[in-house]
Parts: C-alpha cells; sequence; structure tokens
C-alpha cells in the first residue's frame, strides 16, 4: 500500500490532550472552511491531528451552541424518560435537548443516572447499563398503539410537542 502524501503520518500525530493554542488554531480553520470534510480540515488547519480527532473536538467540545454546564434536573428527569422510550439511542435523546451533545449525555446516563433510573422503575431489567448504541428497551408490537403525551406525562397545552417520537415509533413498528 502506497503511503499517504497529506496530513500526518502515525508516528508524527498527535494523540495527547488538545492545547488552547490548538483549539484556536481548529476554530479558525472551520470559520474558513466550515464543518465539514474533517480530513480536509485536519490538514488545511496546521494540526497533526486526523481528521476524526479534529471532528469530536469541534463536535463535543468547541461548537459555538453547546451549553455548558451541570445538567439540570428538568434535563436530567427528560433523559431518563427519553431513555425508556428509546433505549441508548443517544444522538435521538440529544436531539430534544438542545446545546448538549449525545457522548456528554451517554457519560451522563453511565455515571449518574443508570442506577438512579434503575431504582425509580418498577422492573430494573429494563435498564440496560451498557454502551450499546442500538437497542430499545423491550420491543414494540405493532398491535400495541402507543401515546407518548400519556407515556412522557408532561405538563403541557401543546399535543403535538411530542409528535416527533410517535412518528419515531411508526416508522420503527413498520420495519
Amino acid at each position: 500500500m502506497a503511503p499517504r502524501k497529506d496530513g500526518p503520518t502515525k508516528e508524527t500525530m498527535n494523540r495527547g490532550a488538545w492545547t488552547q493554542e490548538e483549539d484556536q488554531k481548529l476554530a479558525q480553520c472551520i470559520q474558513i472552511h466550515g464543518a465539514k470534510k474533517w480530513k480536509t480540515v485536519a490538514n488545511n488547519s496546521g494540526l497533526n491531528r486526523c481528521g476524526k480527532s479534529c471532528r469530536l473536538r469541534w463536535l463535543n467540545y468547541l461548537r459555538p451552541n453547546i451549553k455548558r454546564g451541570n445538567i439540570s434536573d428538568e434535563e436530567e428527569d427528560l433523559i431518563i424518560r427519553l431513555h425508556k422510550l428509546l433505549g441508548n439511542r443517544w444522538s435521538l435523546i440529544a436531539g430534544r435537548l438542545p446545546g448538549r451533545t449525545d457522548n456528554e449525555i451517554k457519560n451522563y446516563w453511565n455515571s449518574h443516572l443508570c442506577k438512579k433510573a434503575s431504582h425509580i422503575e418498577e422492573k430494573p431489567e429494563n435498564f440496560h447499563c451498557t454502551r450499546n448504541y442500538n437497542s430499545i428497551s423491550g420491543s414494540l408490537d405493532s398491535d400495541v398503539i402507543f401515546n407518548v403525551n400519556e407515556f412522557l406525562d408532561f405538563p403541557t397545552e401543546e399535543p403535538y410537542v411530542f409528535d416527533w417520537v410517535n412518528k419515531f415509533l411508526e416508522i420503527e413498528t413498520n420495519n
């Protein structure tokens, strides 16, 4: 296999912690080139980092719309309820918590909520404290009618708030 001509080699690639200077270089490069084509971003930034490392650093730490600070009680409650509904589908759960990343929610679940949720639930076997990314707790029967608004039990005057979950469940049961 021919050696690559662009980017750092395995021997020269920086694998350690990110410095503030590297963060600034990455942010400047993304401002110029956009947050796409991560291999190009890595090569043009002057960092000795791979594209995957640049992508993860940007998405999980440097994006301007990331919410900083502790997860609130309301967010925690929503994570527990959505996990009960969606299982370990962290990206779907993160999509309902603006500013929170899927990685942050997964880590918070595994370090804080897994045991707490299993104590709340009457049947602890429904909660899986694993890093399985594609499971849903339980199986959905096509004959079962599932009203997500009753399940989530949120006080809301707007019944369409959780339409996305009902549509998602319809797609899942039809596949």
